[in-house]
């Protein structure tokens, strides 16, 4: 049977999401168990670093480690921009209050071939504020905020998101590691709805039979 194309594209952003889970430590990816054996239409993107938010009623902007993204390709994808919604408190002027993401340029001039793992970069350099666009805000106070303030320095966190590409081939901060597989990527039982772990847990260190260490220590395998 001829697969149609978006099948194809959605078969090739799923490829192309379990590389990046493979080739970052700051990603997080999981799917929701679907009764088709078909590649994902939802993904749920967490990002491990540094970003801003504002508590309501308060004048504070404070840092905040962890985001969460959902990302929902419809059924005109990708011929139309994927439903983008902001999981977790943000602070940024082209994020709305209620997690609405603007792209720039992406979001009235939508371009089919950018991949759904380009995206996450996008979307982790908006986290940091290595991107933002204040002359045409969502949130406007957020834009205020981001041309005046001095207290943090942009972007927050310098690294980018495939950040594992950017170490000498088999090693990390603690040493030689093991290659990362594209497996990493989850799939969340279908009774179990999707949930992150407690960070308690992941902190947890992973040891292989071979007693290498996984290239992060902030990742649990669970068979």
């Amino acid at each position: 049977m001829r697969r149609s194309p978006r099948l194809r594209r959605l078969e090739s952003d799923w490829k192309a999401m379990q590389l990046l889970q493979a080739e970052s430590s700051i990603v997080h990816i999981t799917t929701p168990a679907t009764p088709f054996a078909g590649p994902p239409e939802v993904y749920f993107v967490r990002f491990r670093g540094p970003g801003v938010w504002k508590p309501e009623g308060s004048d504070r902007v404070l840092l905040r480690e962890g985001h969460e993204v959902l990302i929902r390709l419809g059924a005109s994808y990708p011929r139309m921009i994927p439903e983008l919604a902001w999981r977790t408190p943000v602070f940024h002027p082209n994020i709305s209050a209620n997690g609405v993401v603007c792209l720039g340029g992406y979001s009235t001039h939508w371009a089919p071939g950018l991949r759904l793992d380009e995206l996450c970069v996008m979307l982790w350099d908006m986290a940091r504020y290595a991107n933002y666009d204040v002359n045409s805000p969502y949130n406007r106070a957020a834009a205020q905020w981001a041309c005046s303030q001095t207290e943090f320095r942009f972007p927050i966190d310098g690294r980018v998101l495939r950040d594992r590409l950017a170490r000498p081939a088999g090693t990390s901060a603690d040493g030689p590691v093991m290659p990362v597989p594209p497996s990493a990527v989850v799939r969340e039982p279908a009774s179990a709805g999707w949930a992150w772990l407690d960070d308690d847990i992941v902190e947890a260190e992973l040891v292989t039979e071979g007693g290498w260490k996984t290239a992060s220590p902030d990742v649990l395998y669970i068979g």
